[in-house]
């Protein structure tokens, strides 16, 4: 389960970048994911992702946290079909209107997260 996780805190890095290099393309790409089949299959990835975490925890340098932020990452992926796909809409459009700079930085924050769960599953 390491594996996976490692291959999902990398996934994150790499959005991270796009974000920070192309911050319309994260935007279509989140857009992408705004019909009701790829809205269930985003939170069956994080309900997965977080799974992973949990399971991968025991091995890794910061087991506690990885065992937290798997527990938040599944409650996170259980939630999102309970939003909505009208209310994530609203949302998107909220966060696009924002302009690059909110993209940026939550592209950022992305960026660092991945690269510190990568650490953290790391031998």
């Amino acid at each position: 389960m390491t594996l996976v996780a490692l291959a999902f805190s990398l996934l994150i890095v790499v959005f991270g970048v796009v974000g920070l290099v192309s911050p319309s393309r994260t935007v279509d790409v989140a857009r992408y994911f705004a019909t009701p089949a790829r809205l269930y299959f985003a939170a069956a990835v994080r309900v997965f992702m977080g799974l992973a975490l949990f399971f991968a925890a025991p091995d890794s340098r910061a087991p506690e946290l990885l065992r937290i932020l798997g527990v938040v990452v599944v409650a996170a992926g259980v939630t999102i079909p309970a939003v909505g796909l009208e209310r994530i809409l609203k949302l998107m459009d909220w966060w696009s209107a924002k302009g690059p700079g909110i993209v940026r930085t939550q592209a950022a924050f992305a960026l660092v997260l991945g690269l510190l769960l990568a650490y953290g599953l790391l031998p």
